[in-house]
Order: structure tokens, then sequence, then C-alpha cells
């Protein structure tokens, strides 16, 4: 039992809410913060606040003595790039960057005068591979690659370690209409050299690792948890 303290935000729903399931199973203290609060969430035992990523967090109070920031809001707007309008590249990055921007401002430097903790970030497996109609969710996420080095950087000396989880198609409610037929997940499947597509505990599992002292000599890092989609061929 490591009895520490962590903030999920999107905890409400996949890769978040089975970080925050695991986080509670070990004994640590969470909290959650999303836009609603779902049956599954209800049922944790676990302090939950409404917060909209794209709205101003400059008022709102950050939980003391945190260990850890997970960050999980995100979007899937797959669609051939002549057709994306503006509004959606900007909806993407509002969710995707803005919103990580708005927790961090707001958390980090608590965290650097409590002693320091860890950031975990999420991106995705087309910000460094290329792939059709991904224009916008790429472009995203690769903005916030981005921000972790900066901010690894900018905070190793205060001993706040910033990484990046970059996964491929995981079985979430946010990836369901990608996964809404066996053919379509054969066929996703079927794209990844380990044959399968990621569950929400694959990416728990390296949520918990990089919050957690086992990934204290790691900052700036992007960890692929992919299938082997990246990088085998």
């Amino acid at each position: 039992m490591s009895n520490k303290k962590y903030l999920i935000v999107g905890g409400s729903s996949g890769m978040g809410l089975q970080t925050a399931k695991e986080l509670v199973a070990r004994g640590d203290e969470v909290v959650v913060w999303s836009r609603h609060r779902s049956e599954e969430l209800a049922s944790l035992d676990c302090t939950h606040e409404e917060i909209d990523v794209t709205a101003d967090l400059a008022s709102l109070d950050v939980p003391e003595g945190l260990s850890g920031v997970a960050y999980f809001p995100g979007s899937i707007n797959l669609a051939p790039f002549e057709r994306i309008k503006l509004a959606s590249f900007q909806a993407d990055l509002e969710v995707n960057l803005l919103g990580a921007v708005r927790v961090l401002q707001k958390t980090i430097p608590a965290m650097a005068r409590d002693g320091g903790g860890s950031v975990v970030l999420v991106s995705t497996v087309a910000a460094a591979t290329g792939m059709a109609y991904h224009a916008s969710v790429s472009a995203a996420k690769a903005g916030v690659e981005g921000l972790a080095r900066a901010l690894a950087a900018e905070y190793a000396g205060k001993n706040v370690r910033v990484n990046v989880i970059a996964p491929s198609l995981t079985d979430t409610p946010m990836a369901e209409r990608l996964l809404s037929s066996e053919e379509k997940r054969e066929r996703s499947a079927e794209r990844h050299p380990i044959r399968r597509v990621g569950t929400t505990g694959d990416i728990a599992s390296a949520a918990l690792y990089l919050l957690g002292p086992d990934s204290g000599w790691m900052t700036g890092q992007v960890l692929h948890i992919d299938g082997g989609l990246s990088v085998v061929r």
C-alpha cells in the first residue's frame, strides 16, 4: 500500500477510470476531475469534482499533497484533411493540449512546492507515425509531447517528472465507433504486430508505472504502448 494522493483528470470512463480504480485498489487516495460522474466512478472510493478542462480553471482549488497528476481527456476526430473544419482543429487543441496546460499550470507549481511529483500525459501513436485522416488529433497530440519535454526540462530541478503515454487504438468508450463490429475489431487487431487492440488495463499499468517511484529516473519520455505499431514491421 503506497497511500499517496493522485489527481486523475478525465477519470469517469476508459483509461482514466481504470487508472483511478487501480490506484484506489492499492490503497492510494484519488481525486477525479471530470465533466460528469459515471455510475462506475460513483461506486469508487474517491473524491470527484465536476470540472470542464476547456473552461477557465484559475479559481479552482488544487488538492493538497499531490504525488502525481494524470491527464486523460482526449478526442478521436478522424477525417480527410480537406474536410476537417478549422473549428475541429481548435476543439481538438482545446481538449488535448490547452486543457492539459490549464490543469498543469494549477497543479505543477503546487507539486513543486510540496517536494515534487509525477505528471502523466496521453498522446497517440499517430503523433510520431504518419497516419492518414489523423491530421487534427496528430497535431494536437504532437503539441502534448512537445509540452511534456519542455516541462520536464523546466521542472526537473524541482523534482517534478513529466512523461507521456502514446497508445494505439484502445478499447474505450471514445473508440466505440471504430470497434463497433467484430469485423472492425478484427481488422484493427490485424494492423498491430501484437494481434489485438489495446485495453484500458494496458494503459493504466503504464500510467501507474510513470506515476510511481519505479520510474523515478525517467522524465521527458514518450512511452509507446501500441502493440508494436510504431516500430515493428
